[in-house]
């Protein structure tokens, strides 16, 4: 993590995501721009919570772990979106692990400078009930989408979702073979039947299978196949 004091990027964000009005003027200065790297640790699981996080830029998931040790994919994220905003509301431990899946720019403030300047300042408060309630309405939609639709659908957006990220063209990302248990309770299947939906995806040529990695191989057909629509 790397914590940036260009306000001059800070304000770009606020701006470019039409946030500015969230903040009142005394919170304003008290908000930071971080930085993390794919794969850095954000915020773990059983943490003390500390920081709001706003993220602007990139592609973070969120997951839970097991007292076992067993790893449950909740959901990936793009902007705009918030981490702590429960927790905050709550007073809770970090109830999730949020890793950046990309390259990831985020605002963070501290939750005291949230308590003490912006606990009664309503366009704050609307801010997080508007993020609060769409996470409900996208699980919603998600628990629609398992039950509805087949695997090699499900698997399909899941793959759109982990190997593209909006904001930067450049990123590639990959499913790494260790993480097909993970994706399987994602999807909600079993990982013997992800595995033959996976090998029938790799006939048909949209995928491509080695021993560490699945890989996108044609994002057009796999998008059409999973009817546009990608996992949040």
């Amino acid at each position: 993590m790397k914590k940036t004091e260009d306000r001059e990027q800070l304000n770009y964000y606020l701006h470019v995501h039409q946030i500015e009005s969230v903040f009142n003027e005394a919170l304003l200065p008290h908000l930071s721009l971080y930085k993390f790297d794919e794969g850095e640790i954000i915020c773990e699981q059983g943490d003390p919570r500390s920081h709001l996080y706003i993220l602007v830029k990139g592609k973070i998931k969120i997951f839970t772990t097991s007292s076992e040790g067993s790893k449950l994919i909740i959901a990936f994220k793009s902007p705009l979106e918030i981490v702590g905003d429960i927790e905050f509301i709550q007073d809770i431990e970090m109830m999730n692990t949020v890793e950046a899946v990309t390259p990831v720019h985020m605002i963070g403030v501290h939750y005291n400078w949230l308590n003490k300047y912006g606990s009664d300042y309503p366009p704050l408060l609307q801010f997080l009930l508007k993020i609060i309630t769409r996470k409900f309405r996208i699980k919603n939609d998600s628990f629609i989408f398992n039950l509805m639709y087949p695997v090699e659908v499900r698997l399909a957006s899941y793959l759109l979702s982990i190997s593209f990220d909006e904001s930067n063209a450049d990123f590639k990302g990959r499913l790494s073979i260790n993480n097909l248990k993970d994706a399987a309770g994602l999807i909600g299947t079993s990982y013997r039947h992800l595995n033959r939906v996976i090998n029938q995806l790799c006939e048909e040529g949209l995928i491509e299978r080695t021993k560490e990695y699945i890989l996108v191989k044609d994002s057009k057909r796999l998008s059409t196949l999973a009817n546009h629509n990608i996992y949040e």
